[in-house]
């Protein structure tokens, strides 16, 4: 056939006894040799070739069980000829849902099945749709019951192509859901040496991709994510978690609305028990998607915003947790009101009216250095979140209404004797340095003084050299004030007279070099780095 000297249609009269053999077995042998012809040679077939082919193997599918497995073998060599006449896909896809009980049949002639579905799929589109929701039942029909991964991993890229392409799923959506959501959360081991390298993580994610493919399943799948998540199994709690997130991508407020209440609720009782790093990840994830899915769900006139009733029921069951320092609840809550308040401006500007000002009270209500820290690190949480956002608006933020009473307790905590407070307090001076417009002239005036004396009179290393650093990242920012008002104190304690301190001498140098990060503050250091090397040539050799 391929060197031309027969055609496929001389080759099958050629097979006629073969084929009409009363044998089962027979028959089916010469079906096999037929197919094993095509899979070759469907490239060289004429259309009319392929009509008669077409119609030939589909009155076999009605044939004796032992022959189907060859007869799908030639269908699929079919699927893929180019000269296909319009039509001929819908009539074999027909045949086949009509005909052939799928699930009955050996992997290898399950996975032809799927084969030849997807390959109609790429190439006739058009026609299939034209089928409407019946090609969407018919597909549910051979899918149904299917347990081989190698299988799985096909059947979920039709379904997601069937939703991805916008096919009709007419009444059948739901049915569509529970031939897919059946295997989730997915339980596979692969057998060792297994040759097919399918791993757990690969059906995992292709399931995940249909189910979380659509809006149309959220009214199924909320309840199974919301059902799993309690499950004693961390990994089905990781799948649903995961999956949750996915899901907040497609969806809007309208399929969340009903099961907020429960999210809300699993997501706080895990955060709140589990021992699992890796399950308060994933929740905090899925609430922060939650809140930004929420937060950019486009509304009409006459819908309430979910969102601020989302984030009021957050704060009602966390806030009150941060007013207790000491107990093991203050940072699950801390974390869950964070995760929420990333999601959007609008969700920030929420969460820090309510959470700043009760924060700031308790700094100032404690006395104690250990539960003082807790709070100033929740504190910068909140003030880090701010950084994602850059500039600070004038209208609608809480940070400039507190901006005195957040100075202070910052300030305080630069003078407080306890080191790890005050390595707490230069993290956040650097944070509120780097959020423009916040810090006033003044305030800046204070921070140069803090950070010269932390880092040459503060007798521990980490806090010196923190606030050197912290200096480095403010001054490019600043460069007017450091060069002003930080590059003479500099100058002046190296011009004092310490010779019996040359330790002192030298954390002035490091200083000097750790604030030259703008190139007019360079201007300033380089002449007074060359002047006090000057003073050393002249005095001590060594």
């Amino acid at each position: 056939v391929k060197d031309g000297s027969w055609t496929v249609l001389q080759l099958v009269e050629a097979l006629g006894s073969c084929l009409e053999n009363t044998d089962p077995r027979t028959r089916g042998r010469g079906i096999q040799l037929l197919s094993q012809v095509l899979l070759q040679c469907y490239s060289l077939l004429q259309e009319k070739e392929v009509l008669h082919l077409v119609l030939f193997y589909e009155n076999r599918l009605q044939d004796h069980h032992l022959v189907i497995p060859s007869v799908l073998q030639g269908l699929h060599a079919l699927s893929m000829c180019e000269v296909l006449s319009p039509g001929l896909a819908v009539s074999v896809l027909k045949a086949i849902f009509q005909e052939v009980h799928v699930q009955s049949l050996l992997q290898v002639d399950r996975h032809t099945v799927y084969s030849i579905i997807t390959n109609f799929m790429g190439t006739r589109e058009e026609e299939l749709k034209g089928l409407g929701a019946d090609f969407t039942f018919g597909f549910i029909q051979v899918m149904d019951g299917e347990k081989d991964p190698r299988n799985l991993l096909v059947a979920f890229q039709i379904v997601r192509d069937l939703i991805a392409k916008s096919y009709a799923l007419g009444p059948f959506v739901e049915e569509l859901f529970e031939v897919t959501s059946c295997y989730f959360p997915i339980d596979f081991t692969p057998p060792p040496n297994d040759p097919h390298g399918i791993q757990r993580e690969d059906l995992i994610l292709s399931l995940r991709s249909v189910l979380a493919s659509t809006p149309q399943f959220a009214e199924f799948l909320l309840p199974l994510l919301i059902e799993k998540m309690d499950s004693d199994l961390q990994s089905a709690k990781l799948d649903s978690l995961q999956t949750l997130t996915a899901c907040c991508a497609v969806y809007g407020q309208k399929e969340l609305q009903e099961f907020l209440p429960s999210l809300w609720s699993s997501l706080r009782r895990e955060v709140f028990q589990t021992a699992s790093e890796k399950v308060e990840a994933e929740c905090l994830t899925a609430l922060h998607a939650l809140s930004a899915c929420l937060s950019c769900s486009v509304l009409s006139s006459d819908t309430e915003d979910l969102l601020d009733s989302f984030l009021s029921s957050i704060l009602q069951d966390c806030r009150h947790h941060l007013c207790e320092p000491d107990m093991k609840l203050v940072w699950p809550s801390a974390k869950l009101l964070q995760a929420a308040a990333r999601a959007s401006l609008r969700a920030y500007h929420h969460v820090t009216h309510s959470v700043l000002p009760l924060l700031l009270e308790q700094y100032t209500r404690h006395s104690q250095s250990s539960q003082r820290r807790t709070i100033l690190e929740m504190l910068l949480g909140f003030l880090e979140l701010q950084q994602k956002w850059g500039h600070v608006e004038e209208d609608e933020s809480t940070l400039l209404s507190l901006r005195a009473s957040i100075c202070s307790v910052v300030f305080s905590a630069l003078t407080d004797p306890n080191v790890q407070l005050q390595l707490v307090g230069i993290r956040a001076l650097t944070v509120l340095g780097s959020l423009q417009g916040f810090l006033s002239p003044s305030d800046l005036e204070l921070v140069v003084d803090h950070l010269i004396r932390l880092a040459l009179h503060e007798k521990d290393f980490q806090s010196s050299e923190a606030a050197m650093e912290a200096a480095g990242s403010l001054a490019p920012l600043y460069p007017k004030v450091f060069s002003g008002h930080m590059v003479p104190r500099l100058e002046e304690e190296l011009q004092s007279e310490r010779e019996e301190d040359s330790s002192h001498d030298h954390c002035s140098l490091q200083q000097l070099a750790a604030v030259s990060t703008h190139t007019s503050i360079v201007r300033e250091t380089v002449p007074v780095l060359l002047q006090h090397l000057r003073k050393v040539q002249k005095g001590n050799p060594a």
